[in-house]
């Protein structure tokens, strides 16, 4: 397969933007298989990145070892902003990489609310990690199951990772300060990542 997609000039990424906002700008990088993607300038800013699909890959920065990432769909990885590094995707079919680029510098510490979403419906909001620059909440709802009231006080990216009212599989959209209480009307569970930017 290799051998023909180099022969008909298939790029090793391809690079699709969804959003741009003055905090983030949002793309999906689809790495074909078994084509080592160069990044000779490296990745001047912070980013999220959330795994569309299955697979593995190796990631070379600059002189050091090869790394082997093994990831599932909704898998969530921070990477900091690196010099120039060698990606290469070890599956045998095209894999897609929602990557979360941070534009503005680290502000004053990120306010809380008392209604925090995590402290007042741990049940359906758990973080999948944090540090100064995002908090990654992942948000479960099974069907027809209503949450409690809370506040949401960052900008946020959501990811949709399966269909649901009013959203389909991979959609990703801004969501801004609110206060709600949350209800998956489906007969289907609800699951969406959402990245709060500080």
């Amino acid at each position: 397969m290799t051998a023909a997609l180099q022969a008909q000039g298939q790029p090793p990424v391809s690079i699709a933007q969804r959003l741009d906002t003055p905090q983030a700008r949002v793309i999906v990088a689809t790495l074909q298989p078994h084509l080592p993607v160069n990044a000779r300038a490296g990745h001047a800013t912070d980013r999220v990145l959330i795994y569309l699909d299955e697979g593995a890959m190796t990631v070379k920065d600059g002189d050091t070892a090869s790394t082997r990432i093994e990831f599932r769909r909704g898998d969530v990885r921070w990477r900091a902003a690196s010099g120039p590094y060698v990606a290469e995707n070890l599956s045998d079919q095209p894999i897609r990489i929602l990557e979360i680029d941070l534009k503005s510098a680290i502000s004053s510490p990120a306010p809380t609310t008392k209604l925090d979403p995590v402290a007042v419906d741990p049940q359906h909001y758990t973080v999948a990690f944090e540090n100064e620059r995002v908090r990654v909440l992942r948000v479960h709802y099974e069907a027809r199951e209503k949450g409690a009231t809370h506040e949401h006080i960052l900008n946020r990216i959501v990811l949709y990772v399966n269909d649901q009212p009013n959203a389909k599989a991979d959609d990703v959209r801004v969501a801004g300060a609110a206060t709600h209480a949350e209800e998956n009307a489906s007969d289907s569970p609800a699951d969406r990542i959402a990245v709060e930017l500080k």
